[in-house]
């Protein structure tokens, strides 16, 4: 299954799958709009993905980016679909003014 996440997720968002196609595992991170982190983190957890840390890498950015460690178990179909699922709450980072 191939998901094209375009250039929204530019900033740091990727994700590693290992197993096979009934006993996978997924495994990095997102960076988030601030204002997304809870729309994420629920729709992470609704598909068992599990969250492992969540911090930021930089400081008095604008907006403000958020970093999302995860790890999850399962079908490949079902993760992906989970990911597929909080990449859908990530906001176009294009559409929010950037403060220098």
């Amino acid at each position: 299954m191939w998901l094209s996440s375009g250039k929204k997720y530019s900033v740091n968002t990727w994700a590693a799958f290992a197993g096979n196609n009934e006993n996978s595992v997924v495994d990095d991170d997102f960076a988030v709009l601030e204002s997304d982190l809870q729309l994420v983190l629920k729709a992470l957890r609704a598909t068992n993905i599990n969250i492992v840390a969540i911090h930021n890498h930089m400081t008095f950015e604008q907006p403000r980016f958020i970093f999302i460690h995860y790890w999850g178990r399962g079908k490949v179909t079902d993760l992906a679909l989970g990911l597929k699922s909080a990449l859908d709450k990530i906001h176009d980072p294009d559409l929010v003014t950037m403060k220098n």
